[in-house]
């Protein structure tokens, strides 16, 4: 196997997390009879360029498909975010009625409806019918594609489109070819114009641990070291560079045309490479001794799952999330007999079951019948958004509970 960026050889495995289902492929009950796939889980970091990347085992068109079941805008709090993303681009850079605003992995239209309340023109590329569907019920136009170089050329520029920003939140490690999908933005930005990418920080991932974020979906792990590389090697030059809070802890990078002299370099593009340098990211020795960290997390998941079992305890879970079924599938959780079912405000995903361990999906009122005596928050990085939505648990003394980074058992509402 070669780096999927600079091809150079791969032998230092990151992580091995055997094998696992697909993250988001959720099951129906007539599923639960029929075999069900795994696929091994295994990541790499290359040794020239520090790509963390997984084998690619499984192909991007069977994961992103029309049972796709990840719908943005049930996050309220990622629904914040994008809002204020789009006041701010507006602000900084004067997007208007003249503008083309062009987002990658648009889903459901989470935040390209915001750049049209402001009377943006904007233009959704998703692979997942489903999504796509629902951002056109929003007057979102949308085209059910992945986008890559030549997308972005025969169906784009060749057809006149360009756009003034292209943006993408949380893809830009959801791509099997980086190099391709950093080539199509390439081609189909104006001479002026501005690329934005989300993506959660490597550097995050590897100093709290937060192994749940490795799954099929994300075929790259990135750092602003490498993001740089993978951008200059396509005549991108990133100008700016912001840390932000989403997903335990992620960048958001600003890119233009290489020879675009209307934007300055940030001092916060060299500060960030000078941390990461003095962190050891660009070191070997870094990426090592993190599977023994991975196994205390699940040594205390299964610690205290069977303490509450013994001591009959009725223990939950909230949030059906990607990072829910990497902890259950690594962990070995079969079944519902130590979580009895979990909890998911998605229509998508309830009557449906978390691939590999099966645990059901179903609507919040069953949290209020049942009366669980701990509610385990899967989407960590969401947990002040769903201790404030569930604060009424402490009627019946339930306490919550999280396993990423650390164990943590807690009463709300989060300091």
């Amino acid at each position: 196997m070669n780096c999927r960026h600079c091809k150079a050889p791969l032998d230092k495995v990151f992580i091995d997390l055997v094998n696992c289902p697909p993250s988001n492929a959720m099951l129906k009950e007539g599923q639960l009879k029929e075999p069900e796939v795994y696929y091994p889980l295994k990541t790499y970091v290359c040794s020239s360029c520090f790509l963390v990347q997984v084998d690619e085992v499984k192909k991007a068109a069977e994961i992103f498909d029309q049972e796709y079941t990840y719908f943005s805008s049930f996050s309220t709090s990622l629904l914040a975010h994008s809002k204020a993303y789009v006041d701010m681009m507006i602000q900084r850079f004067g997007y208007n009625e003249q503008s083309l605003v062009i987002e990658v992995a648009s889903n459901d239209g989470y935040l390209l409806q915001y750049f049209k309340e402001k009377h943006v023109p904007v233009l959704g590329v998703d692979p997942t019918a489903n999504t796509a569907k629902v951002a056109r019920e929003k007057g979102i136009d949308t085209l059910v594609e992945f986008f890559t170089e030549n997308f972005a050329a025969q169906q784009l520029a060749a057809q006149g489109i360009k756009a003034d920003l292209i943006l993408g939140n949380n893809v830009l490690a959801h791509v099997p070819d980086i190099n391709d999908f950093v080539a199509g933005m390439k081609v189909a930005l104006k001479p002026g114009g501005v690329v934005t990418m989300e993506f959660p920080h490597l550097l995050r991932l590897v100093e709290d641990c937060l192994f749940d974020s490795i799954y099929h979906e994300h075929f790259s792990y990135l750092s602003f070291f490498t993001v740089q590389k993978v951008f200059e090697k396509q005549g991108l030059e990133l100008f700016d560079v912001e840390e932000i809070a989403t997903h335990g802890g992620s960048l958001r990078i600003f890119a233009k045309h290489d020879n675009d002299d209307t934007k300055t370099v940030s001092t916060r593009v060299n500060d960030l490479l000078t941390k990461e340098r003095n962190t050891g990211m660009t070191a070997m020795t870094y990426y090592e001794n993190f599977q023994e960290r991975v196994d205390d997390i699940k040594y205390n998941l299964w610690q205290f799952l069977i303490e509450q079992k013994r001591a009959g305890k009725k223990v939950v879970g909230y949030g059906a999330a990607a990072k829910a079924n990497t902890l259950l599938n690594y962990c070995g959780v079969k079944g519902n007999d130590l979580i009895e079912f979990v909890v998911d405000l998605s229509p998508h995903k309830q009557h449906k079951f978390l691939p590999g361990s099966h645990i059901p999906v179903v609507e919040e009122v069953k949290l209020k019948v049942l009366k669980p005596d701990f509610v385990i928050i899967f989407p960590w990085n969401l947990t002040r958004e769903i201790v404030e939505q569930l604060d009424y648990i402490s009627e019946w003394e339930s306490k919550f509970v999280v396993f990423v980074p650390q164990l943590q058992v807690f009463e709300g509402p989060v300091a």
